[in-house]
């Protein structure tokens, strides 16, 4: 028998007691996966500010206390349990599926198919009545291909469940320029895979929470395809430009030779089979093989106002 349990902060439950305990629970009427994350976390704090009843869901019991002092309930639980996740969803009526990102040491595509199928499964029989799930720009069948195709496996698979889901498609995080600040701070260089000048479509995650908490607040049955991107369109070279502007220095983007990003990616502690993932993912990004909207929704968040807060943040 597994050793691993629910809990809410602050109470341990026994595996058998799980799904009485989580009855207590019933007056959440939303539930968010991926809540302690970018995204996960703006979708929560904006139902709290809307007044609403939410149980955020972690694995990380110490990460879930800042939300149990706003008002959350919080449930701990591991999200390849399948068993745990039903009796957490069976205490809501509305989710908010972010599948959690595998550790870059691991086989990442093989770790979120794993996590993918455990989702779905917990579905159910889970009493869940409208979904809002979290994905990708560029979302597509294929092997090897990192978020773009395990998300299109999401999106598929809820699709099968029969519940009433909305798709969140989001571009390229703001987000993923976090780990540039010691660089271009340090160094005055913004590390890149993408030619400097290149631009692609970019999102603040707080934007794309903002949606997705809007979209759970929908009638269930308003359902269909959504794509969210920032206020315009930004490149490597705008990124450092943003870095400049804030830190009063000069900051070149630096670009990665497209032969080397797997070989680089793998120095830098991604596993083989992650580092073939993202470089072909990026290829993907880069030669732009995908759909992109011809009218998303816009955030109001901007490259420049993402920086500055991150700057200051980091302070």
């Amino acid at each position: 028998m597994s050793q691993r349990h629910v809990s809410f902060v602050g109470t341990a439950l026994e595996p058998l007691s799980v799904i009485t305990q989580l009855a207590k629970h019933q007056n959440a009427m939303y539930i968010i996966l991926g809540a302690t994350g970018h995204v996960g976390s703006a979708v929560a704090q904006s139902l709290l500010d809307q007044g609403e009843s939410i149980t955020v869901l972690t694995h990380d019991a110490q990460k879930g206390q800042m939300w149990q002092q706003k008002g959350a309930t919080v449930a701990v639980a591991d999200v390849h349990d399948t068993n745990q996740l039903r009796a957490v969803f069976q205490g809501g009526k509305r989710l908010f599926v972010l599948n959690p990102p595998a550790p870059i040491t691991t086989n990442t595509v093989q770790e979120e198919r794993n996590s993918v199928r455990s989702i779905l499964a917990a579905l159910i029989d889970s009493g869940i009545e409208k979904i809002v799930a979290q994905s990708t720009y560029g979302a597509q069948p294929g092997e090897r291909i990192g978020d773009l195709g395990v998300l299109y496996e999401l999106e598929q698979g809820l699709g099968k469940t029969g519940i009433p889901t909305s798709i969140l498609r989001a571009a390229y995080y703001m987000s993923n320029w976090d780990i540039a600040l010691a660089t271009a701070r340090q160094a005055g260089r913004v590390p890149t895979l993408f030619p400097p000048a290149f631009k692609l479509p970019m999102v603040a995650p707080r934007d794309v929470g903002t949606v997705g908490a809007a979209l759970l607040r929908e009638p269930v049955q308003q359902t269909g395809l959504h794509y969210v991107e920032g206020p315009q369109r930004y490149s490597s070279a705008d990124v450092a430009a943003a870095f400049a502007d804030v830190l009063g220095k000069d900051v070149e983007a630096v670009e990665t030779p497209r032969d080397v990003w797997a070989t680089t990616l793998q120095q830098l502690g991604f596993s083989e089979q992650a580092a073939e993932s993202m470089a072909t993912m990026t290829g993907i990004t880069l030669d732009q093989t995908y759909e992109l909207p011809e009218a998303p929704i816009r955030g109001t968040i901007t490259l420049q106002a993402y920086i500055t807060a991150l700057v200051k943040s980091g302070q």
